[in-house]
């Protein structure tokens, strides 16, 4: 979560500075060093992060590359960046030559928005042609966040990223092979639909009229699949909302005790230490008085249970299960103080 949200400043950076970004050095400056130091590494410590990193490339000595990630001594990644405004697909031909002389397993060719990682997947010691990972950090997904921390300093692990590396390259290209059938359907995909269903000699007639029967079948699938989901998250809002009008109505029917309202102030003296009071809200109900975190009623402090004819106090695993301890009278509470505080400490993970 923590790397996510970083990115995804980064990326507001840089779609607010890159009109202003003329050059390949400022591009590297303001673009591909915050995301090198997002990955953990120290671009001030040349033994972690060597700037014109030498290669060379057989006669030709003192070739470099932009930068080089090292780990015991050795390259583990090396970098080539280019100017934002450029297309990467023309210049991977000069990292393939870096590559091939190092002793790195991957290679990364940026422009600040553009990422592709390179591996050796189909002949060892040389390059791939295509990227085995690319992403655009201003349109980042979570599957491409969860990838890009493999490469962070403190998870790095060549051989768990080599294992993965196939499995991303096959996929990508798989999805593409995919989307162009949709759009355009070739003979051979055509076929394999027609032949099932079709008992009669597959013509041309016949199957230009598959052809466009497989494209319709395609879209309406998709179509129906989007309003399935659409539909999901618009019933899963109206439920909740409805629980909380519920709620609402209940707490109307809500007489406060006096009692009630100092077990809450015994609760907020003690999370005060950690929480501004504002932040500690009670909502009282017929089941049980409730003491929330801004007001969140998923956000759930404690509960009081005062009314019957014996008392409970009500704490939270990190589930959000209750667990009731037995009190004699709201002076108990301050038996419970680490309770209450760890309970605080599960929304400060849950925010990082």
């Amino acid at each position: 979560m923590e790397l996510q949200v970083a990115l995804k400043s980064l990326a507001d950076k840089i779609n607010l500075l890159k009109d202003k970004i003329e050059t390949e050095e400022s591009t590297k400056h303001a673009f591909v060093l915050p995301f090198i130091t997002l990955l953990g590494y120290d671009t001030f410590n040349p033994t972690e992060v060597v700037p014109e990193f030498t290669a060379d490339l057989g006669l030709k000595k003192g070739e470099k590359v932009d930068y080089a990630i090292i780990q015991n001594d050795e390259p583990i990644l090396i970098i080539e960046c280019k100017n934002w405004k450029e297309n990467l697909s023309v210049h991977n031909s000069q990292l393939f030559r870096y590559f091939h002389v190092s002793k790195t397993r991957f290679a990364l060719l940026t422009n600040g928005i553009h990422y592709q990682f390179f591996t050796d997947l189909d002949e060892k010691n040389k390059m791939d042609q295509k990227p085995f990972f690319e992403f655009d950090i201003c349109s980042l997904k979570d599957p491409a966040v969860n990838e890009i921390a493999k490469f962070h300093k403190s998870s790095f692990d060549v051989n768990k990223i080599l294992d993965n590396a196939s499995s991303l390259k096959y996929i990508k290209e798989i999805r593409k092979q995919i989307d162009l059938e949709i759009q355009n359907p070739s003979p051979e995909f055509v076929r394999l639909f027609a032949s099932k269903l079709y008992s009669g000699r597959l013509t041309e007639k016949v199957m230009d009229e598959f052809t466009e029967l497989v494209q319709k079948a395609y879209g309406q699938l998709i179509g129906e699949k989007i309003n399935e989901r659409l539909h999901f998250a618009l019933n899963k809002e109206v439920i909740i909302q409805e629980k909380d009008q519920i709620e609402e109505v209940e707490e109307s029917k809500v007489i406060t005790s006096e009692e009630e309202l100092e077990g809450y102030r015994i609760v907020v003296a003690i999370l005060r230490r950690k929480l501004p009071t504002q932040r500690i809200v009670y909502r009282d109900t017929q089941s049980y008085f409730g003491i929330l975190l801004d007001d969140n009623n998923r956000k759930p402090l404690c509960r009081l249970h005062l009314n019957g004819g014996k008392k409970y106090l009500g704490l939270f695993k990190a589930d959000k299960s209750e667990i009731r301890q037995s009190i004699q009278t709201v002076d108990d509470i301050y038996l419970f103080e680490k309770e209450l505080l760890e309970t605080v400490g599960l929304y400060e993970v849950e925010n990082n």
